[in-house]
């Protein structure tokens, strides 16, 4: 019998190469340039990152000189942006927010020291925009353009004004890519507060409200801090290109905000990790003594914030800096901070004996508890690398948040670590839905066994000693902490009954009690899953609320179908797999400005104290009229 000839259905031939403009490259992979997509509820979801690239450019010109205010307006979907700078050349107005590579900023002698790179930063707002128009006021002239998705749909003849120089921007986020999206005023504010404290000076107008901060990083930490929480008085520091911000307190692991040219670097990047290098060599050349690095940063609250000529980031959205140095010929990042550092802090701990004295009492407060752990550290650890080999706690995922990026398809390989998600299940039946219905490359499963301890009040010895906290520990790679953290979003997924609100409770009392960062750099969420489902025979409406269901109802007509789930295993798989993907509600595990995350401890999981009675008294709800409907 004669061979059949194999037909290769997937041939790479002439016609698999295919040619993009900006416009199809920028919506074919949107993550790309502005991370993840979402629905506002997180600050990092790409509604905000397009407020932030326009924004950007209005830094850029202050830091310039050119205008001491922004005007920001967000009106429901519709965000207005003005600034008063030079505005862009009238001449190129159309190019600027329209062809990639064209731009102001590849000459460094215009923007020495700015925010945006590769002139891509307008342009990704304009194609992920239904609307979006640009209008640049110029020595008594305007010139405005109308775009749709990207597309030119009217453009203006030059017109003469009397409004001040600078440039206006006004788009839609298009809901055909950021689904079901709402902007939030917190996220909004805490993004404004940024790049006040970061260009001392700057007035921005929100809805409104006027921002400015006189002092820099200084308002910055005092926002971030309790005054109660800090053993001692904020150290503030400032120099050519470069400002820093330190402090302790009682918490575990570091919390550092680290910033380059005004961008918040939320994943850090070569400055964060030359100052962390930099400020444990000059504790240590000040006092003398060779203390451990992890007992010198234990507690640590600090900014870092410095200028670089052409900046190099992991990815256009810009939140890790990669290697630079500080001017073009200039010194490395390192040799930059710890000549700083070294000089900066060395002055202010010999100037101020109470501070350096606060100082090294923390240092060896962290080394005795470091010590009195290390043998119970050991054998926790070698009984999680043991139960890593025999047990199934952990579905792992394969991209992870802490893998090094390749040289080859660096920008995709981004885009999937920052989908990275762990979903901490309780039960097998629970953890069995979500696993058969996760995406493998880019979501992990951890499945607790029964309720957790309560932690207040405990010390970090709990940690090891308590199997199913050293486990969850290490799968999240957070001994060391936020460096090597394995997953971008840790997602707490309980059942919407008592004991999952419990359960709940325990583990946001544990990442509390011993790993606050991971809560203050907002990677912490708890997962939102139906309610109800309401169906008929042409469609069905998952709920997420008693107002929904009846919303659906209504919608539906005739006797619709209503199921009401009572635990995450109730949900099938095929069901999970639409709650878990691109439109899963997540709400962001938040501690306020300056709360007292130890007191807020006491007040929810202390014990019962009359405060706390009085509370549950007063806000006790009893539903009598709304019966459970189901099957």
């Amino acid at each position: 019998m004669a061979k059949e000839k194999e037909t290769n259905l997937f041939e790479y031939t002439e016609e698999s190469i295919k040619s993009l403009d900006w416009k199809e490259h920028i919506r074919l992979r949107p993550g790309m340039y502005i991370g993840k997509l979402g629905d506002g509820s997180s600050p990092d979801d790409g509604i905000y990152v397009l407020v932030k690239e326009v924004i950007d450019n209005c830094i850029d010109e202050f830091a310039m000189g050119h205008g001491k205010t922004v005007e920001l307006t967000v009106d429901k979907k519709t965000v207005t942006i003005r600034d008063f700078g030079r505005g862009i050349p009238l001449g190129k107005v159309v190019d600027v927010v329209s062809k990639v590579n064209t731009g102001a900023k590849f000459d460094s002698k215009v923007f020495q020291k700015s925010v945006g790179l590769n002139g891509v930063g307008t342009k990704a707002v304009n194609a992920l925009s239904q609307y979006f128009k640009v209008t640049a006021y110029r020595d008594n002239k305007e010139k405005t353009a109308e775009f749709e998705k990207g597309f030119l749909i009217k453009e203006y003849k030059e017109a003469k004004t009397a409004e001040s120089n600078g440039t206006l921007v006004t788009f839609i986020p298009d809901e055909s890519v950021f689904k079901n999206f709402k902007f939030h005023n917190e996220f909004l504010e805490n993004q404004i507060w940024n790049y006040c404290f970061l260009n001392a000076g700057l007035k921005i107008n929100f809805n409104g409200k006027s921002y400015i901060s006189r002092n820099g990083l200084l308002d910055l930490l005092q926002r971030k801090t309790n005054e109660d929480e800090i053993r001692y008085p904020i150290i503030h520091l400032t120099g050519n290109d470069i400002e820093v911000a330190i402090t302790h307190n009682n918490d575990y692991g570091e919390d550092i905000y680290s910033f380059v040219n005004g961008q918040h670097t939320t994943q850090g990047g070569t400055h964060q990790q030359a100052f962390r290098e930099a400020y444990v060599k000059t504790i240590r050349d000040f006092f003398k003594k060779d203390y451990d690095a992890a007992d010198i940063r234990t507690g640590i609250v600090a900014a870092v914030s410095v200028r670089v000529v052409e900046p190099v980031f992991e990815s256009q959205t810009k939140t890790k800096l990669g290697s630079v140095n500080v001017d073009i010929e200039g010194p490395s990042m390192r040799q930059f901070v710890g000549d700083f550092l070294a000089k900066e802090l060395d002055n202010f701990l010999h100037k101020n004996a109470s501070v350096s004295d606060a100082l090294k009492k923390r240092i060896e407060q962290s080394e005795r508890e470091r010590k009195d752990l290390a043998g119970i550290k050991k054998l926790a650890n070698e009984r999680a690398k043991k139960a890593n080999l025999h047990n199934r706690k952990l579905r792992d995922c394969r991209y992870h948040f802490d893998d090094e990026p390749p040289t080859k398809g660096r920008e995709e390989f981004i885009e999937k670590q920052n989908e990275t998600t762990i979903f901490i299940t309780e039960g097998d039946s629970a953890s069995g839905s979500i696993t058969k219905a996760r995406n493998v490359e880019t979501q992990a499963v951890f499945s607790l066994r029964g309720k957790p301890l309560n932690c207040f009040g405990l010390t970090k010895k709990v940690v090891y000693e308590n199997e199913e906290f050293n486990l969850l520990q290490h799968a999240l790679n957070i001994e060391e902490g936020l460096e090597g953290l394995r997953f971008n979003n840790v997602v707490i997924a309980t059942d919407a009954d008592v004991d999952g609100m419990h359960i709940r409770l325990l583990l946001m009392t544990f990442f509390l009690q011993f790993f606050p960062d991971l809560v203050k750099h907002e990677k912490v969420y708890v997962l939102e899953t139906p309610l109800f489902r309401v169906r008929n025979k042409q469609e069905t409406i998952y709920c997420f609320s008693e107002q929904e269901k009846q919303d659906a109802m209504k919608k539906l007509g005739s006797k619709p179908e209503v199921t009401r789930f009572k635990g995450l295993g109730e949900i099938s798989p095929d069901e999970f797999g639409q709650f878990i993907g691109s439109s899963m509600r997540k709400q962001l595990m938040r501690v306020e400005e300056g709360e007292h995350i130890q007191q807020l401890l006491e007040y929810y999981m202390g014990k019962n104290t009359p405060d706390r009675q009085e509370f549950i008294i007063n806000n006790l709800k009893i539903e009598l009229d709304a019966p459970v409907e189901g099957n």
